[in-house]
């Protein structure tokens, strides 16, 4: 039995009256009128436990955007439904209305639409459904609940996306559908033309040249069907907030869109989430679906405050790129962890495959180095200072052993990662 703010008001009533006459007969009127109209309700009203509940709507939302959940009702009883109904959703699925007033004719059914907003990625489930049923006179009801399962994933919102247009009109160029042919080494021959004045003289073809009156030299198309393996370090490090967001979201950000760009240029993505153990894992999938398993693979994804397990990632890595590839690395440029764990391992992996690490720098950091004002922005400054060269001292160590390093913040990581991707396939060094 639930009774409702009428009640309450309608209680008040009577100990008015009864105040007022000041006799037991009118308490006792009084208090046996409530509790008959109160009985009334509750024989009138509507059972809940008869009713049929289901859902639809969406299972996948970009986070920032707004989906819909449908709830409908079924009411298989002889008598109408009048009803409050409370479709509850954890504060972080951003779920409107909280509650709602339907009425279900006998035998009828109708349909409710929650809104959500998402605050976070991941899985995200509806609590149970409350229906407290009402009678006529709206003074008291029944009230239960049921259990209506649904589940939303919340996908990485892919900020990035914004930059996808101006590098694939770069990749178009290096495909040459501007006309714009490369040269490197390891790239697919394309055609012979002319030399001229600043053509690299290792692209001559001497043979062709010395049955021509003129010097050939070789053009190149930039190599297809390669392969990417993204490895997302999802240790304490990529817990870290840099400019209000998590270095693990900022380091997604940047892989979809380089994933997003690979795709286009007719290479293989797949991604390994470790840290002590392999959290999340996309091998082979198509080309069209490889965005999509990467968003749904990463949307549950959570940094975890233990070290990275760097010979776990190593092994990994290995395990599923045979043969040679460019592996990109999502990890912080901490030295102690790079010297410890990341170096003993990088002589076996940079054997097989081009090794790219991506960090996320963090801007506070060169703000904070100009500070020269009181004596906290000095001491503020120094700390930068020394932040910064233990950062270019980690990136040095790893250029040593012939990685490639990408360090930028959250804004510019992505463009400057997929930059950099560019570049190695216009080379032909991928």
């Amino acid at each position: 039995m639930a009774l409702t703010g009428r009640a309450a008001v309608v209680a008040l009533v009577g100990v008015l009256v009864v105040l007022a006459v000041r006799d037991v007969a009118a308490l006792i009127a009084v208090n046996a009128l409530i509790l008959a109209a109160i009985g009334t309700d509750l024989m009138l009203a509507a059972g809940v436990g008869q009713l049929r509940l289901s859902r639809g709507g969406d299972t996948r939302l970009l986070l920032g955007n707004t989906g819909a959940v449908t709830l409908t009702i079924e009411n298989p009883g002889r008598r109408p439904l009048h009803a409050v109904i409370r479709d509850a959703w954890r504060p972080s699925a951003g779920g409107a209305p909280a509650r709602t007033r339907v009425t279900i004719p006998a035998a009828g059914r109708t349909t409710l639409t929650t809104t959500l907003t998402p605050q976070r990625r991941g899985d995200t489930s509806p609590d149970r459904v409350t229906v407290r049923s009402l009678g006529p006179l709206g003074l008291a009801g029944r009230q239960g609940h049921h259990e209506v399962a649904w589940s939303v994933r919340v996908l990485p919102p892919f900020l990035s996306r914004r930059h996808l247009p101006e590098k694939l009109g770069i990749l178009r160029e290096l495909d040459g559908q501007h006309r714009a042919l490369v040269r490197g080494e390891g790239s697919e021959f394309d055609s012979l033309r002319e030399y001229v004045l600043g053509d690299d003289v290792r692209s001559i073809d001497w043979r062709s040249s010395a049955r021509r009156s003129e010097v050939l030299v070789r053009t190149w198309r930039p190599e297809r069907d390669r392969r990417i393996v993204l490895v997302l370090d999802t240790s304490r490090t990529a817990a870290g907030r840099v400019a209000g967001v998590p270095r693990l979201d900022a380091s997604m950000d940047a892989s979809l869109l380089l994933a997003a760009l690979a795709t286009k240029a007719g290479d293989h993505v797949d991604l390994i989430a470790v840290d002590r153990r392999v959290r999340a894992r996309v091998v082979g999938a198509s080309r069209s679906g490889t965005l999509a398993a990467l968003s749904d693979a990463m949307a549950p994804l959570e940094a975890e405050l233990v070290e990275s397990d760097a010979g776990l990632l190593a092994s990994s890595v290995l395990e599923i790129a045979r043969q040679r590839c460019l592996v990109v690395l999502f990890t912080d440029l901490n030295r102690a962890a790079i010297e410890e764990g990341l170096l003993p391992r990088l002589p076996a992996l940079a054997s097989r495959h081009r090794i790219l690490v991506a960090a996320v720098a963090d801007p506070r950091v060169l703000e904070m180095a100009a500070g020269r004002g009181a004596a906290a922005a000095v001491y503020g400054a120094a700390a930068s200072e020394r932040a910064t060269a233990e950062r270019t001292r980690a990136s040095a160590l790893l250029r040593r052993h012939g990685v490639q390093v990408v360090d930028a913040v959250p804004e510019s990581l992505p463009p400057t990662l997929a930059d950099a991707y560019l570049a190695l396939k216009g080379a032909g060094r991928l």
